[in-house]
């Protein structure tokens, strides 16, 4: 047996209004939930982001009916990549810039892909990838 896919992703930011923010307004995900100091849940086509504040998702439980979250929480930056495009990662620079954001660098990989890397307000190192990078 094997997973078929990612379901969710976890990040770790300590001020969730400001991760919100960049998450909806600059990279335009639907929120789909929120727990004020605890995270932010955001749609992102057929996954979800997960957004948590460290310290709060270490110490609150959150009861599910008879059972509860586990507690957990992540210290320092993360990272995750989205799929693009290179035409989508050309208009996402130009889209970051528009907003602030600075570009941290961008690579050609090698054996085949292309990488555009930034950071979030927390940051959390984020990336937009063409699939060629993995073989995909």
């Amino acid at each position: 047996m094997r997973p078929h896919s990612i379901l969710e992703t976890v990040l770790y930011c300590p001020d969730l209004e400001a991760a919100r923010e960049f998450y909806t307004g600059v990279l335009g995900l639907e929120l789909a939930a929120a727990m004020t100091e605890r995270h932010v849940f955001l749609r992102c086509g057929d996954g979800m982001l997960l957004l948590f504040n460290p310290e709060n998702t270490s110490r609150i439980p959150v009861p599910i009916g008879d059972a509860v979250v586990p507690m957990h929480g992540g210290r320092g930056p993360g990272h995750m990549a989205f799929r693009a495009t290179r035409e989508e990662i050309e208009a996402w620079r130009n889209h970051l810039r528009e907003h602030g954001v600075a570009v941290e660098t961008e690579i050609e990989w090698p054996a085949g892909g292309h990488s555009l890397y930034f950071r979030d307000p927390a940051g959390n190192s984020l990336e937009f990838a063409t699939p060629e990078l993995w073989k995909l």
